[in-house]
Parts: C-alpha cells; structure tokens; sequence
C-alpha cells in the first residue's frame, strides 16, 4: 500500500494510506463475478443510458449525485465503478478512493468494451 504525508506548512503527521485504484479490463471482471467474488457494481451512467443496457445487479448512481449518495454506499465492499467509455467511472472512482473506499476498480473501456468482450448481445449505443 502506498503512503502520504499530511505535510501542511512542514508539520509531521502521521502516514494515511493512499487508495489506490486499479484499471479492470471486462473480460476479468466477468471472470472474477463467475467465481463468486463480490463487488459493488457502480453505475455512474445517466438514466436515458441504463435504460439502453446494463449489467445485471448494477447500482446507479448518476456521477451527478454521487456526493449526495456516498453515505448509502459501503466503503469495506469492492466498487467497479462503470460508464459508457471509462471517463465518468475514473471521476466516481478517484472520488471514492479520495473518500476512503477500500477497494476500487474502473472498467475499462466502459460498459462498451464490456458489449463487445463479454456480452456481443447487449445493446450498444
């Protein structure tokens, strides 16, 4: 785990560690969820969109309203934040790493590369 210095105007703190988060390519992701493992599946994407496609048992949360929605959140389970493209996801994903989350992911590619690598069925837009 990495580490920070709080150092404001030279004052030694104590380390925090720095959360990382990691880049989830989607074909890893459906591996790992056929395993067993659990995750938080984040849904940033805006409502016109999740009406399009989704992935089953995803948990939407518009990047708009993230703010407001964090305390619902759990910070101990692992969030894959998700998107169209991947952008709006790392936004969500540095804000929950920024907050404390433990374990944070961005898939790759989005929920795109996701209909492409995984699931040629779903919609795409």
């Amino acid at each position: 785990m990495k580490y920070s210095r709080d150092d404001k105007r030279g004052e030694d703190a104590t380390a925090k560690p720095l959360r990382t988060i990691e880049a989830l390519a989607p074909t890893e992701l459906a591996r790992r969820l056929a395993a067993g493992e659990d995750f938080v599946l984040l849904d940033v994407r805006e409502p016109r969109e999740l009406a399009l496609c989704q992935l089953p048992g995803s948990t939407a949360v518009p990047l708009g309203e993230l703010e407001r929605k964090l305390p619902d959140l759990d910070p101990e389970r692992p969030t894959v934040c998700i998107c169209h493209h991947g952008v709006r996801s790392a936004h969500a994903a540095s804000r929950l790493a920024a907050a404390g989350f433990r374990s944070v992911f961005n898939l790759s590619g989005g929920i795109e590369r996701w209909a492409r690598d995984v699931d040629p069925s779903m919609r795409r837009y």
